[in-house]
């Protein structure tokens, strides 16, 4: 569970389990999962899987938002049909769209509209930007670069 919630996004079987149930053996969850669950779920939900230990299933997750997708074949096949969904856009794109909802979290609101104009100007002025409207205007799928 701690190594799932430092993910980006997670794809899990139908079947899979989720929980940090370190407190029933006298211990704590404390490589991320007190930190990162409460960021991830509601506080009060965080706070009963973190007290009881409990388990709970993918589509309970999915519910919650841990998880981006359930499927009943392997979440392996599901996670590279995810990953190629993502692949096929504008790499630029991606990257610093990827980078705006990371960083901010931190940022104050008087700051925030600056801040993703910052990252997100050169994407719009980028050849990929150019070949993604021609591509579209083509109707066909765009050849990025990367620039």
């Amino acid at each position: 569970m701690e190594i799932a919630l430092s993910c980006d996004m997670i794809v899990a079987n139908r079947n899979a389990k989720f929980g940090i149930p370190e407190v029933k053996r006298g211990l704590a969850a404390a490589a991320g999962g007190l930190i990162r669950m409460p960021r991830q779920m509601p506080h009060r939900v965080a706070m009963e899987f973190a007290l009881t230990g409990e388990f709970f299933g993918a589509e309970r997750a999915y519910q919650l938002g841990i998880i981006n997708r359930v499927t009943d074949g392997p979440a392996l096949d599901a996670a590279l049909e995810l990953a190629a969904a993502i692949g096929a856009n504008g790499p630029l794109a991606v990257k610093a769209s990827k980078q705006v909802i990371v960083e901010s979290r931190l940022w104050p609101e008087d700051q925030m509209w600056k801040k993703q104009q910052e990252i997100v100007a050169p994407v719009f002025v980028s050849e990929d930007a150019r070949e993604g409207a021609a591509a579209f205007a083509e109707k066909r799928a765009p050849n990025w670069k990367g620039k």
